[in-house]
């Protein structure tokens, strides 16, 4: 049965949520930090925290030391890299981007390790290049050549057999040539507009004694890798065997310029500003939310680059024509290998070489699809817990699945952020309110690249009849809440799901994510109360059972970790355990060393950015990061508190960075249910806590790979969980099988 839950009050040590403000959904004044015992070591100095955008690239490092590693199968490995090379796009696109701005706009102020922006942009620019040129080297001298031993083979143009010749010239005039656009840039064309993260050639030609400058864009419509024909393949036992289309449009540009000498043809990419502050500015009152979305995306086509990555061979003064007229600094260059763009490598991993990949295996399932099964008797009895990709996303759109078509259902409540392409989701909610149903989507239109996509399904669901609230003003709605309301016997029920990811079925396949399904009425009158504030006027400043942001999140996380300290002071149990994807936020910093030096123990799964120092006597000996880098991104975001032995877990939306905290709509739901609460304990967080084989553990400023992953008794969390729901009883959350 249901664990026993009520409303939320002052507990023993006499803490109660904190009231936040006068408006619902708008940023709460900070309350003044509780006062403490003076410090081991002061918390002010800038010397105590990492930068979070240095923290970001040490991420993206570990990331690729899972490119270099052989533990994973070959086109894992591939994969790794290439999510490495769209790390560092979306990284220049956002991160550097925003510090652009501000170094623009005479910004002044120091980061929180003290640094000035034009600093730290010099130490970003200085890793990224040694990334990238990393980057190059493990392609051309790891993957690369264990993939032709494999019988996946790569030409350059050296590599060209006349059989090979004749056919990419055939390839040339029939699919390449009649999509290329050479664009002359003198004195009566102007210099050409070139797309964000289009790949592009810089030609040098010499038309009669001078020599002209032309454009020539690679056709992103075209496949990157040209596979070519058995019947043209040189050598024998080669499966698989690719040119670049680069290299076949290069030995092709005397065709685009006839009678004209080519001096030099070299590639270069942009990487434009992507940041979407402007959308938070929705100009007047009057002005419609999707029309300044719209009008905004189309303006950000022509944003200032924040990268320039050319061919390391690029001369000089090709390289100065770019910089003047793109008008950027010489700062924003970087030099790379002649394959730019890696994450085009992603198409690799599909390839039909299994014995390259990693095991593939089942998810539990939690409803069975075929079996006669009401979700709602069976969560209104108890919670559930689904963690995937462990267990299947099928679970979540059972649940709306059942609503759509169940009579009895009177309404349906969701948010929605990242949906991703062909959602069945979409239709389900269609087809709910087709049937006469009541339903309200948030599909939030600033959600970062996915902007286009969601005002596409935002206008299919309002053609369907469904309400259709396009997002919060100057706040990104980034939790993720399904209500259904329901009509029984004795009375309107409503159920939840509350959730750490996206409603995407395919992220769902590759993240970690915690989901909860709930009847607690407590919990329920708490999440009609947040669509209320997303959809109407409601000006709630509190909450009984969530923890939302930016109401409530900041002061209740700051009072927890204030209990903890009180409950170490006085001996009691105090321990902190957070698992997220970043923890960066300075006032969360300071509040997480004052914890160690009160003596509460706090062990931190961070994937990405942490800013803390661990281990540092005086003010961190009892903090433990770890980072956990596997076959799945750690996507999952739950928080523990020991609580003087009366353990409290929430799992959500939020990570501890100043715009999940401040600037972002992010729901926080207690765990209640005994079962579920002991299995993330006991289950969940341990696994990564005992990892030996996907961890690394900061040291200071430093990560570290676990020193026994090289052992035979290597263990590897994630691979731990898939066995583990493997062999766990269907509807049985938090009951541990014997392994």
């Amino acid at each position: 049965m249901r664990s026993a839950s009520g409303t939320v009050r002052a507990d023993a040590s006499g803490v109660s949520p904190q009231k936040a403000g006068s408006a619902a959904l708008t940023v709460a004044a900070r309350p003044t930090p509780t006062a403490s015992k003076k410090s081991l070591v002061e918390l002010d100095d800038p010397t105590l925290y990492v930068n979070p955008e240095l923290a970001w690239l040490d991420f993206n490092q570990r990331v690729l030391d899972q490119a270099l590693d052989d533990y994973h199968p070959l086109l894992e490995r591939v994969k790794f890299l290439a999510i490495v090379s769209g790390n560092l796009d979306e990284f220049f696109m956002v991160r550097v981007a925003s510090l652009l701005r501000k170094e623009r706009a005479g910004d002044s102020r120091l980061t929180i390790d003290g640094m000035t922006i034009p600093a730290l942009l010099a130490a970003i620019r200085q890793r990224a290049a040694g990334m990238l040129k990393d980057v190059t080297a493990c392609w051309n001298e790891r993957l690369r050549p264990a993939l032709a031993d494999e019988g996946v083979r790569f030409l350059d143009p050296d590599d060209y057999t006349d059989d090979v010749r004749r056919y990419l010239a055939s390839y040339f005039q029939s699919e390449i040539f009649p999509l290329l656009t050479p664009l002359a840039f003198d004195r009566g064309h102007p210099f050409p507009f070139v797309s964000h993260r289009s790949k592009n050639f810089a030609v040098v030609v010499r038309p009669a004694r001078r020599n002209r400058f032309a454009r020539v864009k690679v056709p992103p419509s075209l496949a990157r890798l040209i596979p070519i024909p058995a019947s043209a393949r040189p050598g024998r036992g080669t499966a698989f065997v690719f040119a670049f289309l680069e290299d076949v449009i290069r030995a092709n540009l005397d065709q685009l310029f006839p009678g004209v000498k080519i001096v030099s043809a070299h590639l270069f990419r942009v990487i434009r500003d992507a940041g979407v502050e402007a959308l938070d500015d929705t100009g007047d009152d009057d002005d419609d939310l999707l029309a300044t979305v719209d009008r905004t995306l189309k303006q950000m086509r022509r944003a200032p680059p924040s990268l320039l990555q050319v061919e390391a061979s690029m001369p000089n003064r090709v390289v100065d024509t770019l910089v003047e007229n793109f008008e950027i600094n010489d700062e924003i260059v970087i030099r790379s290998g002649s394959r730019l763009d890696l994450a085009e490598w992603m198409v690799l991993h599909r390839l039909p070489l299994p014995h390259l990949k990693d095991k593939p295996f089942t998810p539990r399932v939690l409803w069975e699809p075929d079996r006669d099964t009401c979700v709602f008797d069976d969560i209104r009895e108890q919670d559930y817990l689904v963690h995937l990709p462990f267990e299947s996303f099928s679970a979540v759109e059972m649940f709306l699945h059942q609503a759509s078509l169940d009579p009895s259902v009177l309404a349906i409540k969701m948010t929605l952020y990242r949906i991703g392409a062909n959602s069945p989701i979409i239709d389900m909610l269609i087809a709910a309110a087709e049937a006469g149903k009541q339903v309200a989507v948030l599909i939030e239109l600033k959600a970062r690249f996915d902007e286009r996509n969601n005002i596409g399904w935002a206008g299919r669901l309002e053609d369907a009849g469904v309400h259709v609230v396009y997002g919060v003003e100057n706040l990104k709605t980034h939790c993720k809440l399904c209500m259904v309301v329901r009509k029984e016997a004795d009375r309107v029920h409503r159920y939840a799901h509350i959730a750490t990811g996206n409603y995407n079925r395919t992220t769902a396949h590759m993240y970690t994510d915690l989901g909860l399904f709930t009847a607690d009425p407590g919990v329920l009158h708490d999440v009609s109360e947040v669509f209320n504030a997303l959809t109407g006027y409601s000006r709630r400043t509190e909450f009984d059972h969530l923890i939302v942001a930016p109401i409530t999140l900041r002061s209740r996380f700051r009072a927890l970790v204030e209990r903890e300290i009180e409950h170490a002071r006085a001996g009691r149990p105090a321990r902190i355990i957070v698992k997220n994807n970043a923890i960066t936020d300075p006032e969360i910093l300071k509040l997480f060393y004052r914890a160690s030096q009160a003596g509460v123990k706090l062990d931190l799964i961070v994937r990405g950015a942490c800013g803390l120092r661990a281990g540092v006597a005086g003010l961190s000996e009892n903090i433990h990061v770890r980072s956990s880098i596997g076959r799945f991104l750690e996507h999952s975001r739950a928080y523990h508190f020991d609580n003087g032995g009366r353990p409290e877990l929430y799992l959500g939306s939020a990570d501890l960075m100043e715009r999940n905290l401040d600037r972002r709509v992010e729901a926080l739901v207690p765990v209640r249910d005994v079962g579920i609460a002991r299995h993330i304990r006991e289950v969940v967080f341990d696994a990564y806590l005992r990892d030996t084989d996907r961890a690394y553990v900061l040291v200071d400023r430093k990560y570290e790979r676990v020193a026994s992953s090289r052992t035979a008794h290597r263990f590897n969390a994630q691979e731990y969980l898939i066995t583990w729901y493997g062999n766990a009883p269907v509807n049985a959350p938090g009951i541990v099988p014997d392994l």
